[in-house]
């Protein structure tokens, strides 16, 4: 028997990330609504922490002192547009109970085009989230720490790599971990605005001192003295900055999939919290800023007031002026402050997974998306996302206020989009208290649309205008997979009598056995089985299970394509979504037996690949086999080469002119909601036509 060592690379990650879970034990790692909150609201809940401070930078330099006295003019929208959201994706949350939010929304009501649309800016938002949820928690340490400033990329990058790591130890303890705190965040808000409004109340406490660009503050009826032109415009860049305070709400909607059942109860409760908790801090803290003036820190530099970096935010400030300056509860405030605002990173990191997932198993990202890790985590999801993370702090040295511009761009448009998609379906559907719900969206669609337009063209100059590249592109891109998804799929299928029409039995003398990985009845596959039939009589199909459903359909295909053949059909349980083990256990059994002279022959798919981007749209999974099986004394691997474009054929263009984006790529796509209670262990699509199933997620 071949021994079989561990690499590395296994015992690091099991260090790192813990045993592995069975694939039984899914539903056990989704989250209570109790759990869900801290994970999912964490997002919408932190935005107080910055979104009146990114209100006052842009109404100080030209108000001064008279500035915190339109902060309420300016978030009362806000908070009108946060309770339409609410209610509006409680109703999303009950129609689209597979997840997906905007996304699948727009896919049902405007097609795969609008849904690429949606899908673009909500990767583009999630990311951001980390981005600026990190960048700002940085802040708000080095608020209470300064000396620490000048390591804030370093200390952001750190928090980014802490996250991940807790991230691909699974859902339940990440939740734990990360839960208490996001509470604690809650109940010290909570405190300071209480204690804040009894004291003021009382006459004890005193507003802020200016600083010396303040002392001489402009009437509060400035905006009526440069026109209403200048006033309007400047109220309403005030409004798109403190927009940020919005994102998270579609979170809830978007991560049905991370639920425990009954999925949709728990997710209306959690929406329903978080619309409380969020109006509550944001309202009392407006009316906490006003009354004591707080005003953010800012420089002088060349006749222009600009944000001083590293400085104390207005939280902080607030936090200072009603619990004192060295007193615990301020302390108290920061840290929870800074670990809220990391926490709101681990929003997208439940987010952004189950979207990619989604996408994948639609055929409009790489397959190996869908694919759970170790510890039942969409693991490839949460490590893209941690990069491109990284890369924006880096690229924008962690500040909050130039990442802010980029933000909420996005999330106005998946708002919008998802709005009117429901006001659509109510109209299509007629179902019951159908008026209501529509108003409702009609309200929410109008609502979003004029802040979408405030909000960019107000941020355009500031470096919105990057999204306007960057969505187009990316929808570009995921139609682009589609299409090669979709073109691999017509090129590979096969029917029943085409299939054996050109099966051709054994005629060989040779008796030695040989294996043919399946996982799938295509040309490939077919190809694989007569080259076996070639070498040996003896031949049997092998198929390693990852996902119990679709192997049940793949045996019942399998059954009415080559029952006829007379090649056996083996199927190998694999409980950790791990194809190599199982296969080596296999083969261990079977080597036992072999007697002197005697070998085994395990075939398998080599595809040939045009392009090096086509790598990145499947799975390294022939590749993976063959070295794992290298150190068997009398186990041969063969590599069968299959090219699916040969040069005389028709290109890829030309044999998808015609592709609908709403076509599926195969059976499975066909499968009603439920089954995508949770994303499933397709492997890539190539894998499948190879009759070969992927290996674990690479986390």
């Amino acid at each position: 028997m071949a021994p079989h060592k561990v690499s590395l690379f296994t015992r690091v990650k099991l260090r790192l990330l813990g045993r592995p879970l069975a694939s039984s034990s899914l539903e056990e790692t989704k989250l209570k609504w109790y759990w869900g909150l801290p994970i999912l609201a964490s997002d919408a809940v932190s935005s107080v922490a910055y979104a009146i401070e990114e209100i006052l930078l842009v109404l100080v330099p030209l108000l001064g002192a008279a500035a915190v006295g339109y902060v309420p003019w300016v978030a009362a929208p806000i908070i009108l547009l946060l309770l339409v959201l609410a209610f509006s994706y409680a109703q999303i949350i009950k129609h689209y109970p597979a997840g997906g939010g905007a996304y699948n929304v727009a896919s049902d009501n405007f097609g795969k085009k609008a849904a690429m649309v949606a899908a673009s800016s909500l990767v583009i938002d999630y990311v951001l989230t980390v981005a600026v949820s990190i960048s700002s928690a940085t802040a708000a340490f080095t608020s209470a720490f300064p000396q620490f400033a000048r390591f804030r990329v370093f200390i952001a990058v750190l928090c980014v790599l802490l996250t991940t790591l807790m991230n691909l130890r699974g859902s339940q303890e990440s939740s734990k971990i990360f839960g208490v705190p996001t509470y604690a965040f809650i109940v010290i808000m909570a405190v300071m605005i209480i204690v804040g409004l009894i004291r003021l109340t009382m006459g004890s406490l005193q507003p802020i001192a200016l600083s010396t660009y303040y002392a001489t503050p402009q009437s509060t009826d400035y905006l009526t003295q440069v026109g209403f032109l200048t006033g309007a415009f400047l109220m309403l860049r005030a409004f798109s900055s403190g927009c940020s305070a919005l994102t998270g709400i579609e979170a809830v909607s978007n991560s049905m999939p991370s639920f425990a059942k009954p999925r949709q109860k728990n997710a209306q409760k959690v929406l329903y919290c978080l619309a409380a908790i969020v109006l509550f801090i944001f309202g009392g803290s407006i009316v906490l800023a006003r009354s004591l003036h707080v005003m953010p820190y800012m420089n002088e530099i060349g006749g222009a007031l600009v944000p001083a970096e590293g400085s104390m935010t207005v939280v902080a400030q607030m936090g200072r002026a009603v619990f004192g300056a060295g007193s615990p509860l301020f302390y108290i405030l920061q840290f929870a402050t800074a670990l809220i605002l990391l926490l709101a990173a681990n929003t997208a990191y439940t987010d952004l997974p189950n979207l990619l997932s989604i996408l994948a198993r639609d055929g409009f990202m790489p397959r190996q998306f869908m694919q759970r890790g170790t510890k039942l985590t969409l693991s490839n999801g949460i490590l893209f996302l941690a990069v491109a993370a990284v890369g924006l702090i880096v690229i924008f040295s962690a500040s909050v206020h130039h990442l802010i511009p980029l933000y909420s761009v996005g999330v106005f448009l998946s708002f919008t989009i998802s709005q009117s998609g429901m006001v659509k379906k109510w109209i299509r559907d007629k179902e019951k208290h159908w008026q209501t719900g529509m108003l409702i969206n009609v309200l929410g669609t109008i609502m979003t649309f004029v802040g979408l337009i405030i909000v960019f063209v107000m941020k355009f100059t500031h470096g919105a205008w990057i999204l306007a590249i960057a969505i187009p592109c990316l929808s570009y891109l995921m139609a682009r997979i589609h299409r090669h998804y979709v073109y691999v799929r017509r090129k590979i299928s096969i029917s029943k009598e085409e299939f054996l029409a050109h099966y051709h039995p054994s005629l060989s003398k040779n008796d030695f056995l040989c294996i043919v990985l399946v996982d799938g009845v295509t040309r490939p596959v077919l190809k694989l089985l007569n080259y076996a039939n070639r070498m040996s009589q003896n031949v049997i199909a092998v198929h390693v299970s990852l996902d119990s459903k679709r192997t049940e359909r793949f045996r019942k295909k399998w059954d009415d394509y080559a029952s006829s053949c007379g090649i056996p059909l083996q199927i190998l349980e694999s409980s950790y979504r791990d194809l190599i083990g199982p296969l080596e256990d296999y083969l261990d059994l079977r080597e036992e037996r072999l007697t002197h002279g005697d070998s085994i022959a395990v075939v398998l798919t080599k595809f040939v690949l045009d392009h090096p981007y086509e790598t990145m749209l499947h799975n390294q999974t022939t590749y993976q086999i063959s070295r794992a099986l290298r150190t068997y004394k009398n186990v041969s691997t063969v590599l069968v080469p299959y090219h699916y474009r040969l040069p005389n054929e028709p290109s890829e263009a030309e044999v998808t002119a015609d592709v609908d984006d709403n076509e599926p790529l195969d059976d499975d796509a066909m499968d009603s909601p439920e089954e995508f209670d949770e994303p499933r262990t397709d492997e890539a699509i190539l894998e499948t036509a190879a009759g070969v199933a992927p290996t674990e997620s690479a986390d």
